[in-house]
This record gives structure tokens, C-alpha cells and sequence, in this order.
């Protein structure tokens, strides 16, 4: 998708973009009845199309001739895989996102604009969440998953990347799958979506409470909401994705919730949800301008509820944009 602007479906017939140095023109290997998909592009690569009685791997691998190292997807599936290793067995592959994802995790001007923009199609369904337009109380998480994916598409976008509903206790799970479980009134409804529009990718996640907010649950959240803002501030350039993490991680640490935040701060975001850089402990790697990534702390306490906040950033020369403006704090809507 990045290379060559064609989203490829992810199948067991395999799609291939092969460039090779002083090749004259990459070729893109793509199964025959998808030919009519892919845009015309000359001079960007040539398309062969195989049928089902031939051998795409073998093509593949005689289109790389005899190099001695291949830069591979991380996301090309492992019989593929396998089989250039059994055609090609003196030939080193390694990843491709060592060097491609440095590379696409430094967004040019036109790819921070569409990165906002899509951004603000998603902060429109999330106010309307917060509005109180999206009905909750006696609805399943899988109903409220599909209005909030068809309000993604009504707004923009033309595909939904994933859409978590997450109610009660199961929203103390940070990647719970929407289930027929009915919200009730008096408790935590978080929701995290995103979708794709013109090859980019939004996700943003606003927590709401079915009726009246109880002290505790406004307490931690006010520790939530100062553990983002301190990793916004912090994504500056010149300081490293480790330190915005500990930013966050440090604000819910010093109120006792350390052992509560169990994933990382953020993840990059463009033509995929998560791709380079990775906001986490550790990560040495320094935030430039042109980044784009999640901020996204998060507390969860087993059996009761969670709670996750979550903006995409873009990186200017002077610090950190948020892509989304809508309300920070947890919202009550009508029980």
C-alpha cells in the first residue's frame, strides 16, 4: 500500500511488489482475477497477472534472480515465506519494516493533512458519543459497535479498521471483542474506533458512564486525563518515544495505578492502524518532526471497569497536534 498505493488483499493467493536494484521498472505479481483492482501506474511498476495453474512463488522468486539478501513485509504470510526460502535456500531474508518503517513513520505535509483529517471524522462520531446521540443503556456492545461503524462510514469514511465496545467489566480488557452483553445503567461504556479514508487510518477512544459518575471513578479518571496531557506535552522533538511513555506511565504511577497501565503509550498510525514509531518504554528512538502516533493511557481495574484516553498527534516543529478536540474528560449520558 505504501509503495505502490494499491491495498492488496490479504489471501492465500499471494500479491508481490518486486523491485530489484538496477531493475528497469518493479513489477507487481497479482493473481489474475484481481488485475482489473490495481491503478495503471507506468513507470511506478509493471503488473503480472498469474492464473491458479501456475506457480506465483516460483515467478517470484526467478524475478529476484539470484540476490543474496530480500527485504520481506512483515505482513507476507509464512507459506509464502517458506516457499522463497525453499526455492532461494542461500538467499537471507529479513524484515522490511527495519528500513521501511523508518521511512513511513516520518509523514510528509500532505500525509499530516490527511492524517488530520480523517482524524476529524472520527472526533465527529466520538462527540456524537459523548452528545449522547449514540443510545447505550439496554443495547448490546455488538449493536453500539455497529451504529458507531455506520456512523464512520456516514461521515467519511470508506472503510472500518475496528470498532472496540467494551461495557462494564469487560472494558478492564484493553482489546475486548464487542459480545451480546447488554449495558446497563450505572457504568463504564469505552469505546475505541477507527477507520480509513483516502488510504489513512483515524482511531480515537472516549470512555462515557451510563448515568451519574461516581467519586472514584471521577478521581482516577482526572489521573488519566493529566497522565495524556503530560505525554503530549512531552512529544516534542529532540526527546525520545520513551520518555512520552514515562510521562504518562510516571503521572498514573505516582497515584498508585501503576501496575494498572499494562500496555504502552501509543502506537504510529498512517496507511495502517499501528505501524513505526512505538510510543513504550525503552525506545531510544527520537521524535521528530513528521511523526504521528496515539497517546493513549490507560487504567483497568479487573472485574469493575477501565478506562482509556486516546488522541493521534502529529508532530509540528513546535510540539504535538491533537487530531482530536473533542471533550477530555469521562462524559455521563442518560442511563
Amino acid at each position: 500500500m505504501y509503495l505502490t498505493g494499491y491495498h492488496a488483499s490479504s489471501m492465500e493467493r499471494i500479491t508481490a511488489f518486486v523491485a530489484t536494484p538496477g531493475a528497469n521498472t518493479p513489477e507487481m505479481f497479482v493473481p489474475k482475477i484481481e488485475v482489473p483492482l490495481v491503478p495503471e501506474q507506468p513507470g511506478v511498476y509493471t503488473v503480472s497477472g498469474w492464473d491458479d495453474d501456475q506457480d506465483p512463488v516460483q515467478m517470484i522468486a526467478e524475478a529476484l534472480g539470484g540476490a543474496r539478501k530480500v527485504l520481506v513485509s512483515d505482513e507476507l504470510w509464512a507459506v509464502h515465506l517458506l516457499g522463497l526460502q525453499r526455492r532461494m535456500p542461500d538467499t537471507e531474508f529479513v524484515s522490511f519494516s527495519d528500513s521501511l518503517g523508518g521511512l513511513r513513520s516520518v509523514k510528509n505535509d500532505d500525509e499530516m493533512l490527511a492524517i488530520q483529517t480523517v482524524g476529524g471524522l472520527a472526533n465527529q462520531v466520538a462527540a456524537a458519543l459523548q452528545n449522547g446521540e449514540i443510545p447505550l443503556v439496554g443495547r448490546s456492545e455488538k449493536e453500539i459497535a455497529a451504529d458507531i461503524s455506520q456512523r464512520l462510514r456516514d461521515v467519511g469514511h470508506e472503510t472500518v479498521e475496528f470498532c472496540i465496545v467494551a461495557s462494564g467489566p469487560n472494558s478492564a480488557s484493553p482489546h475486548h471483542h464487542p459480545t451480546d452483553r447488554i449495558v446497563q445503567a450505572g457504568e463504564m461504556v469505552l469505546c475505541d474506533f477507527g477507520g480509513k479514508h483516502q488510504g489513512y487510518c483515524s482511531d480515537i477512544t472516549r470512555c462515557v458512564w451510563t448515568g451519574p459518575i461516581p467519586d472514584d471513578v471521577a478521581a482516577t479518571w482526572d489521573t488519566l486525563k493529566k497522565a495524556q496531557q503530560a505525554a503530549v506535552d512531552a512529544a516534542r522533538p529532540g526527546a525520545t518515544l520513551g520518555e512520552v511513555d514515562a510521562a504518562a506511565r510516571d503521572v498514573i504511577a505516582d497515584a498508585g495505578f501503576g501496575d494498572q497501565f499494562i500496555h504502552r503509550t501509543g502506537h504510529g498510525i498512517g496507511t495502517e492502524v499501528h505501524e513505526q514509531p512505538y510510543v513504550k518504554s525503552g525506545n531510544d528512538e527520537v521524535v521528530v518532526e513528521g511523526h504521528a502516533f496515539s497517546i493513549e493511557p490507560g487504567i483497568y481495574i479487573a472485574g469493575q471497569w477501565g478506562m482509556r484516553l486516546e488522541d493521534i498527534v502529529v508532530i509540528s516543529d513546535s510540539g504535538a497536534i491533537r487530531c482530536s478536540t473533542t471533550n477530555h474528560n469521562i462524559v455521563s449520558v442518560d442511563a
